[in-house]
C-alpha cells in the first residue's frame, strides 16, 4: 500500500492532492522551483525539495530531478496532478521503470489519446461518433484547400498534440486558409514540439460538455460537467449538471463515455469531451488523461473524492463504486478566479496579495493556494484559486455564487472576479441558454462595470487609516490632558509599515 507520494505539480492542485494525502494518512512531499520557495504547498507538505529555477522547464518539467527527489524521500508514488508532465507518456514510463508508481493510466493510453488524430480514429473503430474532418493535412497548398472544401467551411485548424487553445484556428473562407494553416503549426511546434495539424468541421453554436470516468477492470462515469463559457478556449466558469443536457442525451453520451475509455484499456481518473451542436447531435472531441482543473464540481455533486478513488486504483484495490450507485445531488458551480486585468486584454497580473478574504458559509469551497503576503509569480499559469459552490438547485447556486464572490477581496493585484460576476449576472447565463460563443457575444455586458477595485479598495483602505490615525491622535491628545502615558501613536507608524499605500 501507498504510504508516501510525491506531487510533481504546483499552486492549488498540488494542495489539492496533499489534503486528500492527509485524509488518507499517506505522507506527502512537495517539490518546488524558486519562484514557488514560500507556496502554500511547500508549507503544507510533509517534505519539500527544491528541483530548480522558475522556468517551468528546468524544474517542473525535468522528469530526471523529480524522480531522483522521489527516490531520495521514500516515496513510492508520483501524482502529477494536471499540466505540466501529467499527460507525458514517457515521464510515466520513467516513473514506472524507477520502480515508483505513476498514479494516472498507462503510457499507452496516454499516448493513445494524446494525439487527437489517432483518438479519432479508435473512436471511429469504437463506434464513438466523431466531428467531420481530415487526417494530417497534406503539405501541398492546393490540396489542403480541396480538403477544407470536402469538410465545409467554417473549419477548425487543431494541433493534434497538446491543448489548452494553443495551434487553433477558426478559419471562415478559403481566402484566410493558408495563412492560417502556417500560424497554427508555428504555433503548434512551438507548444507542443510537435507541429501536426488536422482539420475539423467548425460546430454552430455548440456545447462543451466533459463526462468524468473512473476506470479499473471496468469502467464507471460520473455525469457530466457543462464547460461552455469559454474565452480564447480557455474554460471560466463550469456547471453540472448542464442546464443544455436532457436525460436522454445524458444515457447516450454516457455510454460512449464509457465506450471510448474501454477501447484504449483506461485505468485511472480522466475525462472524455464532446461537442453537442445546437441540435443535441453530440460528437467526441478529446480525452484529457488526468484530473481535470474542474473536478471539484463533480466531486460535490456526487460526494466522491477523485484524488483518493486515483490513489486507491493505483494501489490496485478493485473499485468499490458501482454505476448504480453513482447520483447527482443538487448543483454545483465552479467559477476559475485569476490574476488577470479585464480592462487590458485580460494579461495576467503578477504581485504581492496585500490582502485577501475567501468567502465562507453553507455550500462553499475555495480550492487555493495564496496567502495575504504572497506573491504571485509571473512564471506559471495566472489561476489564484476556483470557487467552487453548491446548492440544492441551479437557481440557489447561482444566487450563492453571487454572494461568494462579493465577499471574494484579493488586494495588491487585479483580478477576474468582477468579470465572473458580471457572468452569475448575464441573463443568457441565468437561463442557461448559452453555449462556447457566449462571452464573445455577451463582451460588453460582461465588461461593464469590471473595472478592477485595486483603487477602490486602496481609497476604502486609505480611509479607514486615516480614521484609526485620527481617534489615535485624539485619545493621545487625551491622555496628555490626563497626564496619562500612552504608547498607542507607535501603533500607527507600525501599521502604516505593514500597510504601504
Amino acid at each position: 500500500m501507498i504510504k508516501k507520494i510525491l506531487v510533481a505539480n504546483r499552486g492549488e492542485i498540488a494542495v489539492r492532492i496533499i489534503r486528500s494525502c492527509r485524509e488518507m494518512g499517506i505522507e506527502s512531499v512537495a517539490v518546488f522551483s524558486d519562484a514557488d520557495r514560500t507556496s502554500m504547498h511547500v508549507r503544507y507538505a510533509d517534505e519539500a525539495y527544491r528541483i530548480g529555477p522558475a522556468p517551468s522547464t528546468e524544474s517542473y518539467l525535468k522528469m530526471d530531478r523529480i524522480i531522483e527527489v522521489a527516490q531520495k524521500s521514500g516515496a513510492q508514488a508520483i501524482h502529477p496532478g494536471y499540466g505540466f508532465l501529467s499527460e507525458n507518456a514517457e515521464f510515466a514510463d520513467k516513473v514506472r521503470n524507477a520502480g515508483l508508481i505513476f498514479i494516472g493510466p498507462s503510457s499507452e493510453a496516454i499516448t493513445a489519446m494524446g494525439d487527437k488524430m489517432r483518438a479519432r480514429e479508435l473512436m471511429k473503430k469504437a463506434g464513438v461518433p466523431i466531428v467531420p474532418g481530415s487526417e494530417e493535412l497534406p503539405k501541398e497548398p492546393e490540396a489542403i484547400k480541396k480538403t477544407a472544401r470536402e469538410i465545409g467551411y467554417p473549419v477548425m485548424i487543431k494541433a493534434s498534440a497538446g491543448g489548452g487553445g494553443k495551434g487553433m484556428r477558426l478559419v471562415n473562407t478559403e481566402k484566410e486558409l493558408l495563412d492560417s494553416v502556417k500560424r497554427a503549426q508555428s504555433e503548434a511546434l512551438n507548444a507542443f514540439g510537435n507541429g501536426a495539424i488536422y482539420l475539423e468541421k467548425y460546430l454552430l453554436e455548440p456545447h462543451h460538455i466533459e463526462f468524468q470516468i473512473l476506470a479499473d477492470n471496468h469502467v464507471i462515469h460520473l455525469f457530466e460537467r457543462e464547460c461552455s463559457v469559454q474565452r480564447r478556449h480557455q474554460k471560466v466558469v463550469e456547471e453540472t449538471p448542464s442546464p443544455f443536457i436532457t436525460p436522454e442525451l445524458r444515457k447516450a453520451m454516457a455510454i460512449q463515455a464509457i465506450a471510448a475509455a474501454k477501447s484504449v484499456n483506461y485505468s485511472g481518473a480522466g475525462t472524455i469531451e464532446f461537442l453537442v451542436d445546437k441540435d443535441r447531435n453530440f460528437y467526441f472531441l478529446e480525452m484529457n488523461t488526468r484530473l481535470q482543473v474542474e473536478h471539484p464540481i463533480t466531486e460535490r455533486v456526487t460526494g466522491i473524492d477523485l484524488v483518493k478513488a486515483q490513489i486507491h486504483i493505483a494501489n490496485n484495490l478493485p473499485l468499490e463504486i458501482k454505476q448504480e450507485d453513482v447520483l447527482q445531488r443538487g448543483h454545483a458551480i465552479e467559477c476559475r478566479i485569476y490574476a488577470e486585468d479585464p480592462q487590458n486584454n485580460f494579461i495576467p497580473s503578477p504581485g504581492l496579495i496585500r490582502h485577501i478574504t475567501e468567502p465562507l458559509g453553507l455550500g462553499v469551497r475555495t480550492d487555493g493556494y495564496v496567502y495575504e503576503g504572497y506573491e504571485i509569480p509571473l512564471y506559471y499559469d495566472p489561476l489564484v484559486s476556483k470557487l467552487i459552490i453548491w446548492a440544492p438547485t441551479r437557481a440557489e447556486a447561482i444566487d450563492r455564487m453571487k454572494r461568494a464572490l462579493y465577499e471574494y477581496k484579493i488586494t495588491g493585484i487585479k483580478t477576474n472576479i468582477t468579470f465572473v460576476q458580471r457572468i452569475m449576472e448575464a441573463e443568457p447565463f441565468v437561463k442557461g441558454h448559452y453555449n462556447t460563443h457566449f462571452i464573445e457575444s455577451n463582451i460588453d455586458f460582461l465588461m461593464k462595470n469590471t473595472e478592477d477595485c485595486f483603487d477602490c479598495e486602496d481609497i476604502a483602505m486609505i480611509i479607514a487609516f486615516l480614521d484609526y490615525e485620527n481617534k489615535q491622535r485624539k485619545r493621545l491628545d487625551f491622555a496628555k490632558d490626563k497626564g496619562q502615558r500612552t504608547s498607542n501613536w507607535k501603533n500607527i507608524g507600525r501599521i502604516f509599515h505593514h500597510n504601504p499605500f
